[in-house]
């Protein structure tokens, strides 16, 4: 099993932190503009068969193809990502 990121460290001693980041984030998930943008994920991993049969890829919208949720989400603006990624990174 892979070792803890620091931020899975840091939320697993700081329970309030912990609680107070999922709130923000079932807040921020209700947004009917996130919303779509799961529904459209979700619709485009069913039609290419690849929703829910464990393979744990994303499709990337950046390069317009299936790849791993980790590769994705790693992805900075440079190299194919979108302005999210780097936003998200800080």
């Amino acid at each position: 099993m892979a070792e803890k990121s620091k931020t899975a460290k840091y939320y697993a001693s700081n329970p309030e932190a912990r609680k107070k980041r999922l709130k923000y984030q079932a807040e921020y998930n209700k947004k009917p503009e996130q919303v779509e943008k799961r529904k459209e994920l979700v619709k485009k991993n069913r039609d290419d068969k690849t929703y829910g049969n464990g393979d744990g890829k994303d499709y990337d919208h950046a390069t317009k193809r299936h790849v791993k949720a980790s590769v994705n989400r790693g992805r900075n603006s440079k190299n194919g990502g979108t302005a999210g990624d780097k936003r998200a990174r800080g």
